[in-house]
């Protein structure tokens, strides 16, 4: 028996998820996503090829915005996943403080340092190599420092009186030196190699050198040296590159009648701007005597300008007069990523790391299946 070949109108029905007034309908409830019984669904590259599109909508160094066209929801939340908790960079693993009279504990500051974005040369974290913890059953067991797996920083800041500030002042960073201990105040001391990888604009710091570490007043003194290892977000959420990562999937909205006058204003009033344009009727449309238009030249009619924008609060479904005029749906095979970066890469490049992880995970799956076949 041949295979079923659904139409064009069904395929595109199919890539909907309708929203309701109270209810999402439309859901697959395949055994496999995106395959239905009697129909040849055979995976086939060339078909991938052109159904797969990728648009960017928004591209600086800490926020991009891309949508990805064509794929399955099951891949397109691995590289969200794979973002967030597999892509490596470096943070403050080891904290060890000399000398800490702020008022901040000392578990509490190291807290807060581990916390600090920092970023470097993206050659340099791609040389740097992975450091292994001992056990507590073989301390030895563990990785030995080294300038490819340790970055050595340093914060030594002491609070003392400002002897040229005005008798008068009462703010605190103007009558005391150091007063306020900054992310900036941190030193890299590269070692070894570090120099060649992680030098001038490359250099390992502070992501933002106007993070407040701790206000100290005079007397008060901090001084600690701190290892940052490489890490991922899995381990801990210090190491993720990103701050955000997200999709969602195109808004699909469909006048099915049309809506004309002030109607057409209360419905643009439904969707965020932009949305919804309203444009006049024109004579051509008015004459068709087998329209609503009919006899409405001149009038504005409410037509779908930007989907994209729109938030699918569903408002238009409330009102009644918009009943049976619009139906609102999402494409399920549009996933509209937003992905915010914290500074190690730039925010473009965190999608093409997490597409490497991904090969990665493939090649050793690969693997592992032919040495199962053997």
């Amino acid at each position: 028996m041949a295979p079923l070949v659904p139409s064009h109108e069904v395929l595109e029905n199919r890539r909907i998820v309708n929203i309701n007034p109270e209810t999402v309908s439309n859901i697959p409830s395949t055994d496999f996503p995106g395959h239905w019984p009697g129909e040849s669904h055979e995976w086939s590259l060339e078909k991938f090829r052109n159904g797969f599109q990728v648009e960017f909508h928004q591209n600086k160094q800490f926020d991009a915005s891309f949508s990805l066209i064509g794929l399955d929801a099951a891949i397109a939340n691995a590289f969200r996943r794979i973002v967030m908790a597999e892509v490596p960079s470096l943070a403050i693993e080891t904290v060890y403080i000399h000398n800490n009279t702020s008022v901040i504990q000392d578990e509490v500051l190291a807290q807060r340092l581990g916390l600090i974005p920092f970023k470097g040369s993206v050659d340099g974290l791609n040389w740097m190599r992975w450091h292994t913890k001992s056990s507590d059953d073989d301390p030895s067991s563990g990785s030995s420092l080294s300038d490819y797996n340790t970055v050595v920083l340093r914060l030594d800041v002491e609070c003392t009186k400002n002897p040229n500030a005005s008798p008068d002042e009462e703010d605190p960073r103007k009558l005391y030196k150091n007063a306020h201990v900054y992310a900036k105040d941190i030193v890299f001391h590269p070692v070894g190699r570090q120099e060649e990888y992680f030098s001038g604009e490359g250099t390992f710091q502070p992501v933002n050198p106007d993070i407040l570490i701790a206000k100290l007043r005079p007397g008060q003194k901090i001084e600690m040296e701190m290892h940052c290892f490489k890490g991922i977000g899995a381990d801990h959420a210090k190491f993720s590159p990103v701050a955000t990562a997200t999709y969602r999937l195109m808004p699909d909205i469909k006048i099915l009648r049309p809506i004309i006058g002030e109607d057409a204003k209360k419905f643009a009033k439904c969707f965020p701007k932009g949305v919804i344009a309203l444009e006049p009727i024109t004579t051509e449309e008015a004459a068709q005597s087998n329209t609503e238009y009919h006899g409405h030249a001149g009038e504005l009619k409410a037509v779908v300008r930007d989907p994209f924008n729109d938030t699918v609060s569903r408002e238009c479904l409330r009102h009644e007069e918009f009943q049976g005029k619009v139906r609102l749906g999402r494409l399920r095979d549009h996933f509209i990523f937003n992905i915010e970066s914290t500074g190690q890469y730039n925010s473009d490049h965190l999608f093409l790391e997490s597409v490497k992880v991904l090969k990665l995970k493939c090649a050793r799956w690969k693997r592992g299946l032919t040495d199962l076949m053997r």
